[in-house]
């Protein structure tokens, strides 16, 4: 039940997304320059206002939709379903029978009742006529029954080799029906027999399992069935008739009824048809292929390298919102004027993709968003080409939107790349500069002021999409932030704790080239339900006071686990990201605490299986950055018992905690690969020795 449900959950959110790329595909055909129409207007039931209209070639009559939709609902209607008569089903279960019958004999020998050749033969004879007689009506599967909806027509199409043959489906016997028939049979046989006297005889038959031979043997054949079906929809003719050229369509002043109106209708459609050959039609159906593709690269893309996008609703429809505010916002500056189309921001979008996600899909997106718009410009190649290197400069130059100053420095890039690729397409075009639009570089300049936008605009998608920007981890990852005070304040060894996971994780983050900065946030908050109960954590206990000393093993791991349950109550209480409690909720996974559990055993050695009430409830990490944070947290914390700090023993550590984690499934959920985890571990021993290194013993004065 919950694995369809997951299903539905699954298929129900690819809908959506299908959906979100439809529209969006649709929106920017109708918003495209459209070419070429029928010439005249007409409306059903009124009068034909323009000249007299001749035919100017042979062009068919159509059908109505109406019409058509009957025939089709005439086709299905009538339609019998195809089924396969397998002949070797009853071949092989006849030989099977008669194989059963004989040993039944043998046994009916060694247990010493007396039955004759005679009446044996005579037996068989009879209950194998009776497997024959099922076998020659026909027996259909439940299942295939109900598999075929056009099972209520009363016939279907029976295949015997080459031959199709009509079969009356009231002749046809169900496997119920089959079962029945056979019993009912089998009584009839054994009843004459037991008139006749023979106790013996109908004794064997009584205990015969004739139904364990009764197979179906009209199997439901449907990809025939779906195949005749579609040829015989699409042999429908659309037609109904043949218009002659040179012939009177209408006259002027002339009602427009359903027959005139039926081959108007045709004539538009043929004389769209045909002027789609040069003009409009040809174009729309180029466009809205050539969009299409852009749109299909785009799913693959995001399908086959950013999956995790792809199955965010809400981050599939920003990219998609995005390219379509874009274009749309193009289209309105060409419905002005032609003249200002580079002072149309392009490099805000790879800015902002930039910002939430990474270099590679603002690049992806950036070429997807200029090529759609190099169908509605003029002059797109230069178009697309200042765009994209200027995309590439943005992306490139903006390495950290938190800091201001980078934003006006990318600005600065973004005008200088665009008036120096400009001047040199110039040159190439004009082979001069005499003639050359200097008015240009006020639009190039204006571009570069307008980038400024990505700074609102970012905090508005922020908000809206519930993303978190670098600004955003970089302010959370203050200590001066309420949450954090308090844990400094109430839980100081945590606090200490949690700057050390920040540093190894975020050196990890960094080295396999996950979001560092978003580790780092998290490994600050992964422990602040420590808050709760600090003096149970015994980086917080004073030297000789331990309170699970008095506290029953199962007690003292209630305590322990439910600082995951209350960072998340503590988490959304101060309106934490979701990012963040992320990393509250799996960076224990949903392993055991270890210690209580074997001193829970320990104290009560006649009980097992206890281990789930020892348990984290999880989740397990599902990204690079929470699985980052897990290593980083339970390594960390485990070097604090080492007895010596050693290369082997500091490396010796960090290959068993991490083996244990993986080895107990805890990374089966995130995208880590055999050479993440190897990087990861190589930083943790390199980092906790740098931690660990011995100092020079300085001499007392």
């Amino acid at each position: 039940m919950f694995g369809l449900l997951k299903k539905w959950k699954q298929g129900k959110k690819y809908l959506i997304h299908l959906i979100f790329f439809i529209l969006s595909i649709a929106i920017v055909v109708i918003i495209s320059p459209r070419e070429g129409k029928f010439r005249y207007e007409f409306q059903k039931g009124k009068p034909w206002l323009s000249e007299a209209l001749i035919a100017p070639w042979d062009f068919a009559v159509l059908k109505s939709e109406d019409v058509v939709a009957r025939e089709r609902d005439s086709i299905i209607r009538h339609f019998t379903p195809y089924f396969r008569h397998d002949r070797e089903i009853e071949t092989k279960e006849i030989r099977e029978f008669e194989k059963y019958l004989d040993e039944m004999l043998n046994r009916n020998e060694q247990d010493k009742q007396s039955l004759s050749t005679y009446e044996f033969n005579s037996i068989r004879r009879e209950l194998i006529s009776v497997l024959a007689d099922l076998y020659k009506k026909g027996i259909l599967e439940v299942n295939d029954i109900s598999a075929s909806p056009d099972m209520s027509k009363g016939e279907i199409t029976v295949v015997t080799g080459r031959i199709a043959e009509q079969w009356k489906l009231n002749n046809i016997l169900g496997q119920k029906d089959a079962y029945q028939y056979a019993n009912t049979r089998k009584d009839e046989i054994e009843q004459r027999w037991l008139d006749l006297k023979e106790k013996e005889a109908g004794s064997f038959i009584a205990s015969v399992a004739l139904y364990n031979f009764i197979k179906p043997n009209l199997l439901y054949d449907e990809a025939t069935s779906t195949a005749v079906k579609d040829r015989l929809i699409r042999e429908i003719s659309l037609s109904r008739g043949l218009v002659q050229k040179g012939e009177l369509i209408i006259s002027r002043g002339e009602i427009v009824n359903d027959s005139k109106y039926m081959i108007l209708e045709s004539l538009k459609q043929e004389f769209e048809k045909r002027l789609g050959q040069y003009d409009r039609w040809f174009v729309i159906l180029g466009r809205l292929m050539m969009v299409s593709a852009c749109y299909l690269i785009l799913y693959l893309f995001m399908y086959n390298f950013r999956r995790e996008v792809l199955n965010s609703t809400h981050k599939t429809f920003f990219i998609i919102l995005i390219i379509l505010l874009f274009f749309i916002f193009t289209r309105l500056v060409i419905y002005l004027s032609d003249d200002i189309i580079f002072l149309v921001p392009v490099v805000i979008i790879p800015v902002i993709i930039r910002t939430f996600y990474d270099s590679r899909l603002a690049l992806f997106i950036h070429l997807i968003t200029i090529m759609l718009a190099g169908f509605i410009v003029p002059n797109p190649f230069e178009f697309i080409f200042m765009n994209f290197i200027a995309g590439v400069v943005a992306i490139f130059s903006l390495t950290s939107i938190y800091r201001r100053a980078k934003l006006f420095f990318t600005a600065l890039m973004v005008f200088l790349t665009y008036s120096l690729v400009y001047f040199g397409i110039g040159v190439l075009q004009e082979g001069s500069i005499v003639n050359m639009n200097w008015k240009n570089y006020i639009m190039f300049a204006g571009n570069g002021v307008l980038l400024m936008l990505s700074y609102p605009l970012i905090f508005v998608f922020e908000k809206t999409f519930r993303f978190l920007s670098d600004a955003t981890l970089f302010e959370l990852s203050d200590t001066n932030q309420p949450l954090l005070r308090r844990l400094a304040e109430e839980a100081p060894g945590s606090f200490q704790h949690s700057h050390q996971v920040a540093n190894l994780a975020g050196e990890a983050a960094r080295e396999i080239g996950a979001n560092h900065l978003l580790v780092r946030t998290g490994s600050l908050y992964h422990d602040i339900g420590k808050i709760v109960n600090p003096e149970y954590f015994i980086e917080n206990q004073a030297e000789g006071f331990n309170p699970h000393d008095r506290l029953d093993p199962l007690k003292s791991s209630e305590y322990i686990i439910n600082h995951v349950k209350e960072g998340v109550e503590l988490a959304r209480k101060y309106k934490l990201p979701s990012p963040i409690i992320d990393f509250i909720q799996t960076h224990h996974g949903n392993t055991v605490a270890y210690f209580f559990y074997k001193k829970f055993l320990d104290q009560n050695p006649g009980i097992s299986n206890r281990e789930k009430e020892f348990a984290y409830p999880g989740p397990k990490p599902f990204s690079k950055e929470t699985a980052i944070v897990m290593m980083a947290d339970a390594v960390e914390a485990s070097s604090r018992t080492l007895p010596s700090y050693s290369d082997d023993n500091i490396k010796e550590l960090v290959e068993r905690i991490i083996y244990i984690q993986e080895q107990d499934g805890q990374y089966s959920e995130t995208p880590l690969t055999f050479k993440d985890i190897s990087d990861i571990k190589n930083v943790f021993v390199k980092r906790l020795s740098n931690i660990y290194h011995a100092r020079i013993a300085y001499p007392e004065r």
